[in-house]
């Protein structure tokens, strides 16, 4: 079922996807629906498979894609980097026992209070995105008579082949230090002349669900132009790099990502390459997978509630979710798959359209898919890709609790985040 199901994913002779050793009716009895199952070996291996593609790199898991506890603690024992972008996620990964010093904390408007805790817990890096907060972090590392490490936000223009709304690197949006308006070399200047925070490099983030690396290279030829810039004009060789992440994944049969492996080899020549033609000493390269990681180790297993065929045009399959579990169709225009997940089926496959619950008419999780004829109430539908983004951008529009995570391995399942409930709703309606 590769590549857009996690690894352990199958279907047995009744037609019924099983995943971890687990089949979805037997969880959807235990769990309810909708639920988000993910592959724990899957995960697993996919940090593994970065680790080793970028063996003699820094590999941090981007943590807004999917972040908890239970996911910290897998990342700990896998010994994974962490970045995080707010409070919150800084929060779950100390509590989950994350070693402060393999955190990374991004953002473009911390506060003083995220800053401060960043710096008393120790936060490995902390890449600055404004002028403002570089007085921030200075004033706090002043007070506290410590020297936080630092990287820079670079824009450097390069829009990935993505989304206008996930493509991060233009220079139309809110990240970052311009570069071709000197904004970025000036921050340099800035860290280095206060001698209060410790400048290790350069940072730069092109976009997301990116296929082609020769955005990166794009990127990299201009931020270590920059780095050369600060070398020869500011005395300062920096001696990290961090390239972010992006890595896209298969949503439908017509994505082809790269494995890991090919995505490093690619990427530590580009690196080589540019430092070479620049004649600047090779950086250590850090780079920043989240969605490559979790997104294909995790579906969302629906359940059919109605069935409305349109003639001439197609079916809407309804299902007990929707937008409020998946808003990236809504949000993205995103495409995803289906598939009939508790028994097989004979029938001629239709034109359908899988949507949710709510009260809204782009309430759309599978804009269109293939699914048997006599698909029908109470069948189990399958979505798979949605580890990334989806439980993290989770809503209760409409009041609708929240779905569980389910980590299924070796035929064990436990929640690793609950189910929602109305009590959870109402107690914070304190009106």
């Amino acid at each position: 079922m590769a590549p857009l199901w996690p690894r352990t994913a199958r279907k047995d002779d009744d037609g019924v996807l099983q995943v971890g050793g687990r089949d979805v009716a037997s969880l959807a009895q235990e769990f309810g629906t909708p639920a988000y199952l993910l592959d724990e070996e899957d995960f697993r291996a996919r940090c593994r498979d970065f680790k080793a593609g970028f063996a003699g790199a820094d590999v941090y898991y981007a943590g807004k894609a999917f972040l908890c506890r239970a996911i910290v603690r897998i990342l700990v024992e896998e010994e994974m980097n962490l970045d995080v972008c707010s409070g919150g996620e800084l929060a779950t990964a100390l509590a989950a026992g994350m070693d402060p010093a393999r955190l990374a904390l991004h953002g473009n408007n911390k506060s003083v209070r995220e800053l401060t805790r960043a710096v008393e817990a120790g936060v490995g890096r902390i890449v600055v995105d404004s002028f403002d907060e570089i007085e921030r972090l200075s004033a706090i590392a002043r007070e506290r008579g410590v020297r936080p490490r630092v990287m820079i936000r670079v824009t450097v223009g390069v829009e990935a082949h993505t989304h206008e709304f996930i493509a991060t690197a233009h220079e139309d949006q809110k990240f970052g230090f311009s570069l071709a308006g000197g904004k970025a070399f000036e921050a340099a200047r800035l860290i280095l002349e206060q001698d209060t925070l410790e400048l290790r490099g350069l940072h730069s983030h092109i976009g997301s669900q990116i296929f082609d690396t020769s955005g990166f290279e794009v990127s990299a030829r201009r931020v270590l132009t920059l780095q050369e810039r600060i070398r020869t004009e500011l005395g300062a060789e920096l001696p990290e790099l961090d390239l972010g992440g992006g890595f896209g994944i298969a949503y439908t049969s017509q994505d082809t990502p790269s494995p890991a492996g090919d995505l490093a080899e690619r990427m530590f020549k580009i690196v080589a390459d540019e430092c070479r033609g620049l004649g600047i000493a090779q950086p250590h390269l850090s780079v920043e997978p989240g969605r490559a990681i979790v997104g294909p180790s995790t579906f969302t297993l629906y359940e059919v509630g109605t069935v409305k065929p349109l003639d001439g045009l197609r079916t809407y399959v309804s299902v007990d979710g929707g937008m409020s579990d998946n808003i990236r169709t809504a949000l993205y225009d995103a495409s995803y798959s289906a598939t009939l997940a508790s028994r097989a089926s004979q029938a001629e496959p239709i034109l359908a359209r899988v949507v949710g619950k709510h009260c809204e008419a782009g309430d759309v999780v599978v804009k269109d898919e293939f699914l048997p004829a006599d698909v029908r109430p109470g069948d189990l539908i399958a979505v798979p890709g949605t580890g990334a983004y989806c439980r993290s951008m989770a809503s209760n529009y409409n009041h609708v609790p929240r779905p569980p995570v389910v980590a299924v391995r070796d035929g064990q399942a436990r929640v690793i985040v609950r189910r929602e409930t109305e009590d959870d709703l109402l107690a914070l309606d304190v009106g």
